[in-house]
């Protein structure tokens, strides 16, 4: 492993809503996005209206924060961090767009009167994020509990990554935005069984006065993480980079990249930016779902694009040397390093494979083997980032980081990359055991199908 230097330059800061909140209307015209509200209600949606900015829109907003971390230069490479964790809330990026997403609810709550109920698939930071962005809501007075509500499905499995906020641990609150836990044996399940849900319960919530309003479709994110572009635009330019640029980021669907292209293309539509100097990508996966990766390596899916590996008696590990765009080596194969990334057969693969394809980049899968070997050198790395680790690794929740640096440094021994890039890495989600509440025993509702699911929405809404 290569020496890794001091950092080279001081961090640059932003909140990526509030620094950018006039820019938004170019991303929603440059994405083909109707801005207009849809009031069918089975496939509700507020429009993009959003509220004016004022004091309480601030104060809601004020966790929108990000930070350009220039880090050091490993061998001939210069790396950078660029932190999208900054809300105590929810220490991930989702933050972001789910501030813009509820605001969008209060937003046309203030224009009509009528009250919205968010309904979203998770595999626990979108649930997490957006619940902490309708405490935020209804707490600097933009609405009022019976006007906003949220209602969560998440796999059983990723309970632990669940936190207690005042939606829990008040009763009516919890009782007006249940977080509800699907214990069935596929977490991804989630997705079709919310949309079900939608298509089969959304007209008998509107009779009631209610709009269901399921945001789990791409642009309810792109749009928020365009300002990623904007801010890489303010702080460190690619014209003035004087080597190529990568962007490296943990995906499951790779949302946020989309985003950050929807808002590097406005750049370009402006002038601000030239499409010669785009950077490229790098994505980075683990064993369980490493669907991006072989969509990029074989255009399929398939799981037979997959190295074989054999075990090594000698240490009981799995080793492969057939492909370095997969791990060397892992404890299991089939092994889910972090249940937050359980995509499988992403409709947004193609769209990235193009994009790498044009601009550059590839994309590589980590095992825990390989980020437990890295672990103790990136915590010294990152402590005086802002963005520590804990000291026993069980402790850590949320491996986002840790695979996004760990993904990169490999990438860049095993020669995947231009040795003489700058790679910036999305710091897209780290917290630990300690960080947070986890959610109360009693405030989850285990659901096992669609059914349940019925049953268990707000019997007022």
């Amino acid at each position: 492993m290569s020496d890794l230097a001091s950092p080279i330059a001081p961090a640059r800061t932003a909140n990526l809503l509030l620094d950018y909140y006039d820019r938004l209307p170019a991303v929603i015209a440059a994405t083909g996005v109707d801005p207009a509200p849809v009031v069918d209600p089975l496939a509700f949606s507020p429009g993009y209206p959003l509220p004016d900015l004022d004091d309480r829109m601030r104060r809601y907003l004020a966790v929108a924060t990000a930070q350009w971390s220039p880090l050091a230069d490993y061998g001939a490479t210069r790396l950078s961090l660029l932190d999208l964790t900054g809300n105590p809330g929810t220490q991930t990026t989702k933050t972001i767009a789910s501030l813009l997403i509820v605001a969008r609810a209060v937003g046309h709550i203030q224009r009509t009167g009528e009250p919205v109920l968010i309904f979203t698939p998770s595999s626990a930071n979108k649930a997490t994020a957006l619940r902490d962005a309708v405490e935020r809501a209804l707490a600097a007075g933009l609405a009022t509990p019976d006007q906003l509500r949220i209602v969560t499905l998440v796999p059983a499995s990723c309970r632990d990554k669940l936190r207690s906020s005042g939606l829990s641990a008040d009763p009516a609150l919890r009782r007006r935005n249940p977080v509800l836990l699907y214990d069935g044996a596929q977490p991804e399940d989630v997705k079709p069984l919310a949309r079900t849900t939608v298509r089969d319960h959304a007209a008998t919530l509107r009779g009631r006065g209610w709009n269901l309003w399921f945001t789990l479709e791409l642009q309810n994110y792109v749009v928020a993480d365009a300002a990623r572009a904007f801010f890489e635009q303010d702080v460190a330019p690619t014209a003035a980079a004087g080597r190529p640029r990568l962007h490296a980021h943990a995906v499951s669907s790779a949302f946020g990249l989309l985003g950050y292209v929807a808002g590097r293309e406005v750049l370009e539509r402006s002038g601000a930016a030239t499409t010669a100097d785009r950077p490229g990508f790098l994505l980075v996966q683990h064993l369980g779902t490493p669907d991006m990766v072989l969509h990029l390596r074989t255009g399929s899916f398939d799981r037979a694009g997959l190295p074989p590996y054999r075990l090594d008696p000698a240490t009981g590990l799995h080793r492969q040397d057939a492909d370095p765009h997969f791990p060397a080596v892992t404890h299991d194969p089939a092994e889910v390093l972090d249940p937050t990334f359980y995509s499988r057969a992403p409709l947004t693969a193609p769209t990235m494979t193009g994009l790498i394809e044009r601009f550059g980049g590839g994309g590589i899968v980590v095992s825990l083997a390989e980020c437990l070997a890295r672990y103790p050198h990136l915590r010294q790395w990152l402590e005086p980032s802002g963005r520590p680790l804990p000291a026993d690794f069980r402790r850590l929740r949320e491996w986002s980081l840790v695979m996004a640096l760990t993904g990169t440094l490999t990438a860049i021994d095993r020669g995947l990359v231009p040795a003489d890039s700058e790679i910036v890495v999305h710091g897209t989600g780290s917290y630990a055991a300690g960080d947070y509440q986890p959610l109360e025993p009693d405030a989850g509702t285990v659901v096992h199908g669609a059914d349940d699911i019925a049953a268990a929405l707000p019997a007022d809404a």
